[in-house]
């Protein structure tokens, strides 16, 4: 043993240079050049915060300069394309919202490209669950006593949203499917507009987006009344989950992820996803993204996979099962 042992040392140090290569190829990937984060939406939206949020970050963290580019069109899906169709080299990384990654692809006949196939997940970036809330003239205050409320007007009951096949949309008709109750749907363009029909009371309930909704639920213009996530907000701990309200697994979330075209390297991904994942963990980074009421993430990559796919598996059952016209 100790002769072995004498061996292995004199190999090593006769060898300093395959060390060294060992050593070398060890080391994580960095970029070559200035690397963009596309944002498939205008500037100001929730997701292009998040890229710019991320830029200085990631640019510390590769050691190259890091640039925000808006590609809008068509609710996320032209920029989605064009990343899908980049080689992998790690040098576009697509910031994108969940809508266009795990809702376009159910409710287009032809997205132009497939989430699971034509990308691979970076990290989970931020998130905040969608909310049900109503006018505060309904004598309603929870879930249970929301379907009582629906059952009582009969089918005569409408609610809004940000959208036809939006997450507000797909997230409400889910809690219908689930409480056997009816409802019309009226799609509003934004969810500005759709909290607008509920606080003047021309449509008396709606899922909206937690962080669009909070400053009006803050004021009192709405009522929160349930959480579609898996955890009570921070800003409203008294406001209870679905499943806290008997209802398991009713999750609506909006969030931002990171994504690269599928052909890009496992070792390059891995690169991409450190430098997020430490990015994400900077207080001024958490502080900037809490501001707009959504919580910090990170994660694993294949935790980020797996989220793509049950919310692929969620919205496919409740397009089919609420009869929804695919476009």
């Amino acid at each position: 043993m100790r002769r072995r042992k004498a061996l292995a040392l004199l190999s090593a140090a006769a060898l300093p240079g395959l060390a060294g290569r060992r050593a070398g190829a060890q080391s994580p990937w960095r970029p070559a050049r200035p690397v963009t984060l596309l944002v498939p939406f205008p500037p100001g939206g929730a997701t292009d915060l998040c890229a710019r949020a991320l830029q200085p970050g990631m640019q510390a963290a590769l050691g190259q300069n890091v640039v925000v580019e808006n590609r809008p069109g068509a609710t996320g899906v032209v920029g989605t394309r064009a990343v899908a169709a980049l080689p992998g080299d790690g040098q576009v990384i697509l910031v994108n919202a969940s809508g266009t990654m795990t809702i376009q692809p159910v409710v287009m006949q032809r997205p132009g490209f497939d989430p699971e196939r034509d990308f691979k997940p970076v990290i989970l970036a931020m998130s905040a669950p969608n909310v049900i809330v109503v006018n505060p003239a309904l004598p309603v205050h929870d879930v249970a006593g929301l379907a009582q409320w629906m059952a009582d007007q009969g089918e005569t009951v409408s609610f809004s949203s940000s959208g036809i096949g939006s997450s507000e949309q797909l997230g409400f008709e889910l809690f219908l499917l689930r409480t056997g109750r009816k409802a019309v749907h009226v799609p509003f363009a934004g969810g500005a507009a759709a909290i607008t029909a509920v606080i003047g009371n021309t449509v008396p309930v709606s899922m909206v987006n937690s962080g669009t909704a909070a400053p009006q639920i803050a004021s009192g213009q709405l009522r929160m009344i349930a959480v579609a996530g898996p955890r009570r907000l921070a800003w409203a701990p008294e406001v209870a989950t679905m499943a806290e309200q008997g209802l398991p697994g009713l999750h609506s979330l909006s969030w931002t992820g990171l994504f690269v075209p599928a052909a890009t390297p496992d070792p390059v991904a891995a690169a991409l996803h450190e430098a997020a994942a430490a990015t994400l963990r900077q207080p001024e980074v958490v502080e900037r993204l809490e501001r707009i009421r959504f919580v910090v993430e990170g994660g694993s990559r294949e935790e980020l996979g797996s989220l793509v796919a049950a919310d692929l598996a969620r919205w496919r059952g409740v397009v089919r099962d609420a009869g929804i016209a695919v476009n």
